[in-house]
């Protein structure tokens, strides 16, 4: 637990355990330091100490900040390989002196040094990290390495590494160092004057934390300080980094372990302050250096690296556009565009060596070179000793093709690239020659497989070795050798041992692999044979290689070794072949080969030549015999032709002969071959449709289609019957229709049921409504009695009864049934005014005008709450249609006269959409170009002629200071005459067209913010002209007059619009009102004519406006009102309105209800009636009538009219009866459904026709309609009738329909005259509303599950409700026993100690009728009272009690009380009550008795 104490030993783990954390928070510290330093990757901070023992990290930090003291060559084992293989060794120990020399070398106090054996034997581990936290903070300050970080409590260890480092800790069995004060040691050692110097440094602390740059550098400067390399101009800079270090260090002091305080814990110590300026120096001198190297120019880029602040390597001045180019390419290669200190600091080191190289490449200087190529600066790979000299030719020549192309100097890549290339070259060139020794071995051993081995060899990169030719590769190669050895013997005998005894004493060389193995080895153990053959001749024997670009090789025999210099005291192998002879053996060899292959390969080919030269002889002797025909053409042709005749007379003779002896078959063939001609083509044909089957299915299908739509059309008039016995099959169901059909009517009764479940729910709340109101009021009454209970004597107990009594409440929120039938029945009223929008339309126009304003603008907004939610707008906009269509009927004789009069309706809907609602859509729609107008204060817009003129008189005057000559008074033909008028009316009439567009194109880009009452206005279906007249007219047009005062545009209080610019709003008004229109300038406005073009283009924009805003989804869809609305709404709408008004409602409906509800049985007249005469103020309020005679009572009845009153509306339920309409549709129905069978089995024109023709056999289409009858739910077969119709025979029917048709005819629903056409159209529109109808159904279906889910939710909420006030009630009950009960207790624990119920009540009939309580016993005198005794016992359940009667001591009768029921009998005013059916009592008595025992207070 969090207060739980810890123990000694448990407290003193947790602080080994955050010592032992700390510890790997400084060696993460360390280790990410070396890693920047090194940069290399570092062993995790749990295996570091491991890695520092063998001193070769160490040694290699040395060579970082001290590369002169320790040399990368001094380093001992230097990739740790030694390390690696066989652990440490002592010469390890040299890597950590070199160390310490090179801390020593920088100025480290000697006090941070650890010992050797510290590191080395692992004895003080912490001394180590100790020490590297102190030589980073000290060359921090030097500026050579980067600061340390600090990371205590940033990074996260794992529970084994913690609980592993504690043991290692605990095995050193030394306390940790004090990391924190690292600082304070440094300041301390490296001072000359402590107290000057401690004292400068805190002196720049406090500076520094004061953050005034002046006076930081001020500090800075002081001489006891001892700081270097300070710069005034850097001021700033210095504070920012300063104090940014400050913060860091003593929010890092917050996370330390506590060591001992000192006060360098949180200020900056001179090395730490001196580190940061060099920090900030060298920001930014790096910072100039960017600069100057994204400027171009070489010289100030050299400039910029040679500052001192920056902290970089020499440079060379020679090579400036070198640095400026190279570091140009890494500045842009950077992510950020911006290279640091170390990135400079190595490439300018880098860069530095590359132009000693070039410096002595262009120099002519091997050595110079060869020093520079080593140079650990320069950072080259594999540079190899013995080709120092090839380096220097290849660079060499590398450089000249430079200087041609233009390059001045070499970059570290192409030095690179060169070495690596001539070090390729090399062992290329070395390998061959090896290569080259082993085939002569392999030629002096005669196999030739081995041979062929040895000649594959890469290395010696023979071209055309070819396996098949192994033998006579082995045969010549050791001719040649043979050959080369008898030349050479004179020189042999000169020179023994021969060249030959010495090749065979060649070893296999390392690293030629299985080429090698083709060389002959010796048994270890001693020399090879050969060499202890030729071991008399000390000279080695060398063979002499001629390489492609002239340069010669030599190859030692013995040792191969190889040279480019000859070797001296050595002698050549002159018998040894060369690569080059023994490629030339290889090609002549192969060449051959290659001959007797092509030969072989080639034979057909040769065989095709040779045939090919015989047919050339054969068709040279065709050729000679047809210039011998040709010659004789004319001979042979007649020859030809006479035995051609004689040929084709016979083969007729025989033919025709032959058809004569089969004449009856060859008439069989011809008939054959018509007949499959014919077939050929049908089936041409038929193949032909099949491959545009779906073409001709089109074609078919548009064809019937367009014929089935023309009948279809017929079915919209007075459709022949023909017509509809075609489609009569339509009204037929399907079993889909069937099941919709049945789930709709399943779910409607659903419904039904649930509704009525909600209704009762409601009801049941409304009661524990009143029961809990009941019993809070009863509370309240309770603690009046008792307040008064003192002065209440015997002789007046009937004040307690009144006391006790709730009618005394007044009001119409008062909590008695009365008050609460009127209250219910006005909430009926206004609900019923509310969602039955025709009494209220036919109320305004029974009213007059004025009296009519002030209700519309009172009463009708407050009823419908200004519109504030979905629901009162859809009701709003309800009454709004209903109130123009009673206009249109009772007032309005052509539909002009909307647009000319003043229609109550449109005046009513404007006036209401001009508040804040219509007033936000005005501001958008106009504000914008309004205000250019106004703002514009060069624009004037004069259209009148004789204004301009006189504008132009005036100006003319005030110019010129003389009276004109011009009259003032003119014509306006007399003031165009004018060009100087014309000329300015033209400009004011293009200003004005320009302006007036701007409007246009606001207006009719408005659509989407226009309210949505004035879109979907109902007189839309009037015509385009009278939503034109609403849209623009009545609701914008005013506001482009004056929109000041429409609030479109702001203006300061006092101020007003300049007569200019009304002049100018008035003319846009003006052509707007024209292009709305469509109405022309002319007659006075002439002169404006040539505005009438804009004006019908303005006017089709208009039309266009006007039909967008008319296209809007129906209210039901926009508002998402439907049948079921109400039905499934949780909360009840609410209305405040004034009690004058309320009275004022009251009173005009009853005097106008005969004319808004003409009809008696109308729900209105029985709400009225419910509300009986017409109540005061004072019975609303709950006030007492003032005196008459006083004079402050109007002023008194006109401040409680004022009082608003909520009122929740509700509907009440309504009863329908069944009337004889809702039969004649039935019958209508059933002889419809009959006749569909009729129609489809009898023929006939017209319907008698078809009732007088006999019935034919239809026993197929009975079966079918059986079935059809069968797949009916239940839930279709409405009645009776129906069912049985689908039964009956078709003469049945036909009896039955003509009966049906004589009694609709007597209703006036049918006419025999025109053959019943009437009924056809009924069967035709039921056809052709099939679908809609089915469409409506599934919306029905989806309406009806939404509404149940609705009505699931709403009765989930009130068994909720009543389930709290049913905990509520017995709370409540059970508080008013519990206060008497505790009450109770202490005297009853005095008395008995045991009981803690409450105790009955013991009273005699006599001591109650004292009390008032008892009224009467029937049958039973007065005196004999004494004797009857009644026990009221409280039961379990709070506020249920038995009253036992007793007579003589016999128990008589008992009887169960309830207090609640006690409380419903007061609230309905009933004074006496029975029990016992004998007994009467006083119910208001009683309850006081009860509450006065019980629950008293």
């Amino acid at each position: 637990p969090p207060d739980e104490r810890l123990t000694a030993d448990e407290m003193d783990e947790r602080r080994r355990q955050n010592v032992a954390y700390q510890y790997l928070c400084r060696l993460e510290e360390a280790k990410r330091w070396m890693e920047a330093c090194l940069g290399e990757e570092l062993p995790p901070p749990t295996e570091l100490e491991e890695s520092l023992r063998n001193g070769v990290l160490l040694a290699k930090l040395g060579h970082c900040f001290a590369p002169d003291v320790v040399p990368a060559k001094k380093i001992y084992d230097r990739d740790q390989t030694r390390y690696k293989a066989s652990g440490l060794h002592f010469r390890h120990t040299d890597n950590i002196n070199h160390w310490r020399d090179a801390m020593s070398c920088v100025g480290l106090p000697s006090l941070f040094h650890p010992e050797t054996t510290d590191i080395y034997d692992k004895k003080n581990m912490p001394r180590v990290v100790y020490c590297i936290h102190a030589l980073s903070l000290y060359l921090f300050k030097l500026g050579l390495a980067p600061q340390i970080q600090d990371l205590y409590g940033k990074v996260n260890f794992t529970e084994e590494e913690i609980n592993n480092m504690q043991r290692e800790l605990d095995k050193y069995g030394l306390q940790l160092p004090a990391f924190s004060k690292i600082g304070g040691i440094l300041a301390n050692e490296l001072s000359v004057d402590e107290a000057a110097v401690h004292a400068a440094v805190l002196a720049i602390n406090e500076a520094v934390e004061q953050g005034v740059a002046a006076q930081t550098m001020e500090a800075l400067l002081n001489p006891n300080a001892m700081l270097l390399d300070l710069r005034p101009v850097l001021a700033g800079a210095y504070q920012e980094v300063l104090h940014r270090a400050k913060r860091e260090k003593g929010s890092n002091h917050l996370r330390a372990i506590p060591d001992g305080e000192d006060i360098y814990d949180r200020c900056l110590t001179q090395a730490e302050i001196q580190g940061n300026i060099n920090k900030a120096n060298v920001l930014q001198a790096v910072s100039r250096i960017n600069a100057a190297i994204r400027r171009g120019t070489p010289d100030k880029t050299l400039e910029a690296l040679m500052e001192p602040a920056a902290q970089l390597p020499a440079v060379h001045p020679l090579a400036a556009p070198l640095y400026q180019h190279q570091l140009a390419l890494l500045q842009r290669q950077h992510p950020r565009g911006e290279l640091v200190q170390e990135e400079l600091f190595v490439a300018v080191e880098m860069l530095s060596a590359v132009a000693l190289v070039n410096r002595a490449l262009d120099a002519g200087d091997p050595d110079g070179l060869w020093s520079s190529l080593v140079s650990p600066a320069l950072g080259l790979s594999d540079v190899e000793d013995g080709n120092a000299q090839r380096y220097f030719d290849d660079l060499l020549q590398l450089k000249g093709q430079f200087r041609e192309a233009g390059a001045e100097f070499l970059t570290w890549n192409d030095v690179q690239d060169c070495v690596n290339a001539t070090n390729s070259a090399v062992q290329d060139e070395n390998d061959m020659a090896l290569g080259t020794a082993a085939i002569n071995q392999a030629i002096k051993e005669g196999k030739a497989t081995q041979t062929l081995r040895v000649l594959r060899n890469p290395d010696v990169a023979l071209r055309g070795v070819v396996d098949a030719c192994a033998a006579a590769y082995q045969e010549q190669l050791a001719a040649l050798a043979a050959t080369k050895r008898q030349a050479g013997k004179a020189w042999g005998k000169q020179n023994p041992p021969g060249g030959d005894e010495v090749l065979g004493c060649i070893p296999a060389p390392r690293g030629m692999g299985s080429w090698g193995a083709s060389l002959p080895q010796e048994p270890r153990g001693g020399p090879p044979a050969a060499l202890r053959r030729c071991a008399g001749n000390t000279k080695p024997r060398w063979v002499q290689h001629r390489l492609q670009d002239g340069a010669e090789y030599f190859l030692s025999l013995q040792t191969f070794e190889g040279s480019w210099e000859w070797p001296c005291d050595s002698e050549l192998c002159t018998t040894h072949l060369s690569r080059e002879e023994i490629q030339s053996v290889i090609t002549q060899v192969t060449s051959a080969h290659d001959r007797e292959r092509l030969w072989a390969s080639h034979v057909p080919f040769v065989v095709r030549l040779q045939a090919r030269l015989r047919g050339f002889l054969v068709r040279q002797q065709l050729a000679a015999r047809w210039r011998v025909l040709r010659e004789e053409q004319p001979a042979a042709l007649r020859i030809q032709a006479w035995w051609r005749g004689q040929k084709q007379r016979r083969a007729y003779l025989e033919r025709l002969r032959y058809l004569r002896a089969h004449a009856d078959a060859a008439v069989k063939i011809q008939a054959g071959v018509r007949m499959w001609r014919a077939r050929k083509r049908y089936q041409e044909r038929l193949r032909y449709f099949r491959r545009n089957v779906k073409a001709v299915i089109k074609i078919q299908a548009f064809v019937r289609a367009n014929k089935a739509r023309g009948d279809y059309r017929m079915l919209g008039t007075s459709p022949p019957l023909s017509i509809v016995r075609r489609f009569i099959h339509l009204l037929e169901q399907s079993q889909q229709d069937f099941w919709e059909e049945a789930e709709v009517l399943r779910l409607r009764e659903e419904v039904v049921k649930r509704i009525r479940a909600s209704q009762q729910l409601e009801s049941d709340l409304d009661l524990m409504d009143i029961k809990i109101g009941l019993l809070v009021k009863n509370r309240i009454t309770l603690q009046e009695v008792v307040s008064h209970c003192k002065k209440l004597t015997k002789k007046n107990k009937e004040q307690l009864s009144e006391m006790m009594s709730l009618d005394k409440q007044k009001g119409l929120k008062a909590l008695s049934k009365e008050k609460r039938q009127k209250l219910e029945a006005y909430q009926h009223l206004f609900y019923l005014l509310q969602t039955q929008p025709g009494y209220l339309a036919r109320l305004i126009f029974q009213m007059p005008q004025n009296k009519s304003t002030k209700f519309m603008e009172s009463v009708i907004f407050t009823l419908y709450n200004y519109a504030s939610n979905p629901r009162e707008a859809y009701l709003l906009l309800q009454l709004f249609k209903a109130a123009l269509q009673e206009e249109i009927r009772s007032k309005v004789d052509h539909i002009h006269d909307i647009l000319t009069g003043n229609a109550t309706v449109i005046r009513l809907v404007v006036s209401f959409y001009r508040n804040a609602r219509g007033q936000s859509a005005l501001r958008q729609i106009l504000g914008g170009p309004v205000q250019e107008v106004l703002q514009d204060k060069t624009l004037s817009i004069r259209t009148d002629p004789v204004d301009v003129y006189k504008a132009w008189v005036n100006q003319m005057e005030s110019q010129s200071g003389q009276k004109s000559k011009l009259p003032y008074e003119v014509s306006p033909e007399q003031a165009l005459s004018h060009p100087e008028v014309q000329r300015r009316l033209d400009i004011s009439i293009r200003n004005l067209l320009v302006t007036t567009d701007k409007f246009v194109s606001a207006i009719t880009s408005s659509v989407d913010k226009i309210p949505y009452v004035s879109e979907a206005w109902p007189c839309r279906a009037l015509g385009w002209k009278v939503v034109g007249n609403l849209l623009y007219y009545r609701f914008m047009n005013p506001a482009v007059v004056a929109p000041d005062g429409f609030d479109i545009v702001d203006i300061s209080a006092g101020a007003t619009l300049h007569p200019e610019q009304r002049r100018s709003l008035g003319s846009v008004a003006k052509v707007l009102q024209h292009a709305a229109a469509r109405k022309v300038f002319e007659g006075e406005n002439a002169h404006l004519c040539g505005v009438n073009r804009y004006l019908e283009d303005t006017h089709a924009k208009f039309r266009g406006f006007i039909a967008a805003a008319c296209r809007v989804p129906e209210p039901e869809e926009r508002f998402n009102v439907d049948e079921y609305s109400e039905l499934v709404a949780v909360a009840k709408p609410v209305i405040y309105i004034t009690v004058g008004e309320l009275i004022d409602t009251h009173k005009l409906l009853l005097e106008h209800q005969d004319s808004i509800a003409p009809h008696h049985g109308d729900p209105l007249h029985e709400l009225l009636e419910d509300l009986d005469e017409l109540p005061t103020v004072q019975s609303l309020v709950g006030e007492s009538a003032p005196s008459p005679a006083d004079s402050s009572t109007a002023a008194v009845l006109a401040q409680l009219s004022k009082m608003e009153i909520s009122l929740t509306l509700t509907g009440k339920p309504l009863l329908e009866a069944d009337s004889e309409e809702s039969d004649a549709r039935s019958l209508l129905l059933s002889t419809k459904q009959m006749l569909v069978d009729v129609i489809q089995s009898q023929p006939g024109e017209s319907l008698p026709e078809i009732l007088r023709t006999p019935a034919s056999d239809l026993e197929h289409l009975m079966r079918r309609r059986a079935l059809r009858d069968a797949q009916t739910p239940d839930k279709l077969k409405r009645n009776r009738s129906l069912a049985a119709n689908s039964q009956l025979s078709v003469e049945e029917k036909k009896r039955k329909i003509i009966r049906n048709l004589r009694r609709l005819e007597s209703l006036g629903l049918v006419d025999s005259a025109h053959q019943y056409q009437g009924l056809v159209n009924e069967l035709a529109k039921d056809i052709r509303n099939q679908r809609r109808y089915r469409q409506h159904r599934k919306g029905e279906l989806l309406k009806l599950r939404q509404t149940l889910q609705g009505l699931d939710s709403k009765t989930l909420f009130y068994e909720e409700q009543i389930d709290y006030y049913h905990q509520y009630i017995r709370t409540c009950l059970d508080n008013l026993a519990a206060s008497n009960r505790c009450r109770l207790l202490p005297s009853l624990s005095r008395a008995s100690g045991k009981s803690k119920k409450l105790q009955p009540l013991r009273y005699t009939a006599a001591r109650l009728l004292e009390k008032g309580v008892l009224l009467e016993i029937e049958d039973l005198p007065v005196s004999q009272f004494k004797n009857v005794i009644f026990d009221i016992v409280p039961c379990e359940e709070a506020g249920r009690f038995q009253v036992k009667a007793k007579f003589m001591g016999i128990d008589m009768e008992r009887f169960q009380l309830h207090y609640q029921d006690l409380l419903q009998l007061q609230y309905e005013g009933v004074a006496v009550m029975k029990m016992f059916d004998k007994a009467k009592v006083n119910v208001n008595l009683l309850i006081f008795l009860l509450n006065k025992k019980f629950f008293k207070k």
